[in-house]
């Protein structure tokens, strides 16, 4: 039996539940391959690469470890590279294991 999923904290600006979609202008979205990317692989982007976080800090701030992180980012990198490269649909999904507050500040 697999080990249980530890809670993660997701402070990303899409943290709602909602779901957001990006794609390619003046392509319809039944025409394109969709990735999904999930709340947890955007939070550490967002927190890395949006806020200039070690992973260390942003395995802080989501209250996982920094090797999860590392493995989210790397997750997060190459889909959205997919996306943007072979022009398909980037689909934000799943809604965040845990709302919380903003426990390492206000977001930029």
């Amino acid at each position: 039996m697999p080990r249980p999923r530890k809670p993660r904290t997701c402070i990303c600006p899409h943290r709602a539940g909602f779901a957001a979609v990006f794609k390619p202008a003046g392509t319809p979205l039944k025409d394109l391959e969709m990735l999904r990317l999930a709340h947890d692989e955007l939070d550490a982007l967002h927190l890395c690469d949006g806020q200039g976080k070690t992973q260390e800090e942003a395995g802080e701030c989501m209250g996982i470890s920094r090797g999860t992180v590392q493995r989210l980012l790397a997750s997060a990198r190459a889909k959205v590279a997919e996306a943007l490269v072979h022009q398909k649909a980037l689909a934000i999904a799943g809604a965040p294991a845990e709302l919380a507050p903003l426990p390492c500040g206000e977001l930029s």
